[in-house]
């Protein structure tokens, strides 16, 4: 019998809301965010240490403004050059991975959980998650939504207020809701 972490991990049905494994996991990088988004701007190593703690993979040099947000942590990586302004959240139930160079807007958010359309699926706590791809050198405009399952290609900008839904390709500036491809770069 599979665990609720491993269905999550296939991207099947899993009981998000009632599992006390990723109960237990949420409450961990809850526990890492509440210290992290109270330390003082001028306190940047320990930022980069909490930061290093959450996330799966990091590299040298990073930028995340705070407040941050994120449910697990360990499902983020991030390129070298990642930077990240305010009120970013990141519902990582999947991977989430960004590429080198990327810039992300305030207010925006990345998220792989889904629910599912059948209402008691729904109410028993059940999710789905599909993981989110960032290419390299991407810009993403303010208050952008990515939605689960979504690759962003490299060179790519996203304007602000997108709902990105549907994969981007590479070196297009996309923006809208939906977000649609504007003209290639």
């Amino acid at each position: 019998m599979s665990s609720e972490k491993e269905k999550c991990l296939r991207g099947e049905l899993y009981d998000a809301n009632y599992d006390p494994e990723l109960i237990q996991e949420r409450q961990k990088s809850k526990e890492l965010l509440y210290d992290y988004n109270r330390l003082r701007p001028s306190e940047t190593e320990r930022r980069t240490e909490i930061i290093r703690l959450l996330f799966g993979k990091t590299r040298k040099k990073f930028i995340i403004e705070q407040p941050f947000h994120c449910d697990y942590g360990y499902n983020i990586e991030i390129g070298e050059n990642f930077y990240t302004n305010v009120n970013c959240v990141i519902l990582d139930e999947a991977k989430v991975e960004f590429g080198d160079n990327v810039f992300i807007a305030p207010n925006c958010g990345f998220y792989t959980a889904g629910h599912p359309f059948d209402v008691e699926q729904r109410n028993r706590g059940l999710e789905y998650a599909k993981p989110i791809v960032i290419g390299n050198n991407v810009w993403i405009g303010a208050q952008v939504c990515v939605l689960p399952g979504v690759t962003i290609g490299d060179n790519s900008v996203i304007g602000a207020g997108s709902v990105v839904n549907k994969d981007i390709p590479a070196n297009t500036l996309a923006a809208g809701n939906p977000c649609r491809v504007i003209r290639k770069l």
